[in-house]
């Protein structure tokens, strides 16, 4: 059986629940108003707390901030038909945050550590979990390295934090998107399988010069030809060729997504056929110009399921169909969101009720 462990718990002296607008949730920017941390000293992680939200005391010589040892995670909180609330497969996000830290030489987390400061930190901020459809309480676990030392080496303190914030629709309509064929944003034998800091930071750059260009986002591919589709954007890129749900395979460059593997999962129960192996930039702009490629959409927990209506390639723009029409992609939609807010058995036993 697992050990409860001893969580100290130290309440903000008011709430903001009070002046916070939650028809109005601009994605990652409402924090609630406590955040559950942990600090990996002398090989053990200790110090388990949850204490108001706010800064934390650091050096400005922290490793972190000068050689990258900062990895994190996403993951969402539901409000149930009975008012309880679940966390939708935290156990899978909880595998990739140790997967990317040991990439990273930084300590895992243990899975007592990580599960129960997720439900201690939910229960005492429960009131901030939303009821509004589509509405959620993203959580974000976020490790960085602490030692003040300007070596390079990995460091031997690490701070652990578990951030809330309640979140609406992270996009609210279909997306423009460009292939990128310049920029990369994972090399094979790199980190682009890991969520670290790192990987997003490349991205900014070749992201601004895009929104520049009209672009709500870019579509990735290989470092070596560029003729290979990765992800799309900060999410995993899924198509529907030929009534077949096709997606890029995991790789080194391409991240597991949790929501990617949910979405596959259902696709098979509903008896679609599913292929999971390297897609072309050509299949794709061939597709969608002989009408073979029906639907492509972004796939994560922050994205959920959004539409891609246009995609730009050298200069070209692409139309694909109505969203409204896409029978697959919405109907696993649904399905995926029924299960999450308990409004459909879940099978799968993804959810997990506080």
């Amino acid at each position: 059986m697992t050990e409860t462990l001893d969580i100290k718990i130290t309440k903000a002296d008011q709430t903001r629940l009070t002046v916070t607008d939650f028809s109005q949730l601009p994605f990652g920017k409402v924090f609630t108003d406590h955040m559950f941390t942990a600090d990996y000293e002398d090989g053990e992680w200790k110090n388990l707390q949850i204490i108001p939200y706010g800064p934390i005391p650091m050096s400005p010589a922290i490793s972190a901030l000068h050689y990258g040892q900062a990895i994190f995670e996403g993951l969402k909180a539901y409000r149930q038909p009975d008012g309880k609330i679940s966390v939708f497969r935290a156990d899978k996000n909880f595998e990739r945050f140790n997967k990317s830290a040991a990439r990273m030489s930084m300590p895992t987390i243990p899975e007592e550590v990580f599960m129960q400061g997720l439900a201690a930190l939910i229960n005492v901020d429960e009131k901030w979990v939303p009821n509004q459809e589509d509405y959620a309480l993203y959580v974000r676990p976020v490790m960085f390295a602490t030692d003040p030392y300007l070596g390079v080496k990995a460091s031997d303190t690490y701070k652990f934090a578990l951030l809330t914030t309640p979140t609406g629709p992270y996009y609210s309509s279909a997306l423009k998107v460009k292939i990128e064929t310049e920029f990369t944003r994972a090399d094979e034998g790199g980190v682009g399988f890991a969520k670290t800091a790192g990987n997003y930071a490349r991205s900014l750059y070749p992201f601004e010069q895009a929104k520049k260009e009209g672009f709500d986002q870019l579509i990735w591919t290989d470092s070596v030809t560029h003729e290979y589709i990765e992800e799309a954007g900060t999410a995993n890129l899924i198509f529907v060729i030929n009534g077949k749900l096709i997606t890029p395979s995991v790789r080194s460059t391409v991240l597991d997504g949790v929501t990617r593997d949910t979405i596959i999962k259902l696709a098979k129960e509903a008896g679609i056929e599913v292929e999971e192996r390297r897609v072309s930039v050509k299949e794709v702009i061939e597709g969608i110009e002989i009408g073979s490629l029906t639907e492509a959409f972004a796939a994560g927990t922050a994205a959920t399921v959004t539409h891609v209506g246009e995609i730009g390639y050298l200069g070209e723009t692409y139309k694909l169909t109505d969203p409204s029409t896409r029978n697959v992609s919405n109907g696993i939609a649904k399905k995926l969101n029924d299960i999450r807010y308990g409004l459909a058995t879940d099978e799968f036993g993804w959810n997990w009720v506080l």
